[in-house]
């Protein structure tokens, strides 16, 4: 058993929206990627898809997701299943930072359109 202490700040920033790496294969996990990731309101949406499963758990605010064409809500204590190679993207509706709890196996790769995939740094 190990424990994996957390880092003292987000380990990466892309403007409104920040990353946690939580448990990685460079931190130390084998097979799970456990991250962090809070999103300041009116930060605009990134679509896009991943190569594995990917579950989000809403830990404060409120978020819009759409997953495919349908688009739901997800409030505090909510869990977000986005489907292997299914292009999708998260808002913050809320007034208050967006916060979920976000998990994968780790070799899930990111597409951003026709883009080659790609490991989220967050999740290496």
């Amino acid at each position: 058993m190990s424990v994996i202490q957390a880092p003292p700040a987000p380990t990466h920033d892309l403007g409104g929206t920040r990353f946690t790496s939580l448990a990685t294969p460079t931190r130390g996990s084998n097979e799970t990627a456990v991250w962090q990731v809070e999103i300041e309101p009116g930060t605009p949406p990134t679509p896009h898809s991943m190569t594995r499963e990917e579950v989000f758990v809403v830990l404060a605010g409120r978020a819009t997701v759409r997953i495919g064409e349908g688009t739901s809500v997800a409030d505090v204590g909510d869990a977000i299943v986005i489907p292997t190679d299914t292009e999708f993207e998260l808002s913050n509706v809320d007034t208050t930072v967006l916060r979920l709890l976000c998990c994968s196996p780790v070799g899930a790769m990111a597409q951003l359109g026709d883009d080659q995939p790609f490991t989220p740094p967050w999740a290496e």
